[in-house]
């Protein structure tokens, strides 16, 4: 009984001591870490960023084609000019190594694809609402991100440039909200 006992409590504890490191990515995944506050890891940040510049940069060349009105095609030209940018300049960090042992995904997440596809589906203003939707979402979770990784990343370089990009996706934040107004 005592030799079970105490395989149980060091289970247990061996599963807390693991689940920082595998939270994090599960924490950053769901959205948990942004709701509470929480610093991605460098590898977390680099993806989520990469991942965020590959939807604007898709979604809004969609919109460039797509939208029925001439504000939402300027802001969707200028997410993509400014997405490929940030997408550019964090390629150079973690191609250049200033980022160590990161590696840049090569595809969205399973529900920005979706989100996609679902904009694929729509014309018209049905195409506009959603695109203006999901860019106001998007851009909230980018904004987190950028803060929470500026205010406390362990990669210098990258929470320097976490900072410098920040008034810039805010700003993007403000416009995808203004679209509608």
């Amino acid at each position: 009984m005592l030799k079970s006992s105490v395989f149980a409590v060091c289970l247990i504890a061996a599963g807390v001591l693991a689940a920082p490191a595998y939270a994090q990515s599960v924490g950053e995944k769901t959205g948990v870490n942004s709701t509470l506050g929480i610093t991605p890891s460098t590898p977390d940040f680099v993806r989520e960023a990469a991942m965020s510049d590959m939807f604007e940069i898709q979604s809004s060349q969609l919109a460039e084609q797509k939208a029925d009105d001439p504000q939402t095609k300027s802001f969707a030209q200028k997410m993509v000019t400014d997405h490929t940018k940030t997408s550019s300049e964090m390629k150079s960090m973690v191609q250049g190594g200033k980022v160590k042992g990161v590696d840049l995904p090569t595809d969205m997440s399973s529900s920005q694809k979706s989100m996609l596809d679902k904009l694929k589906g729509l014309n018209g203003k049905d195409f506009s609402k959603q695109y203006h939707s999901d860019q106001v979402s998007a851009h909230k979770d980018a904004v987190s991100l950028f803060e929470r990784y500026g205010k406390g990343g362990d990669n210098p370089e990258l929470k320097d440039w976490a900072n410098k990009t920040l008034p810039t996706l805010q700003a993007h934040l403000k416009m995808a909200q203004d679209l509608d107004k």
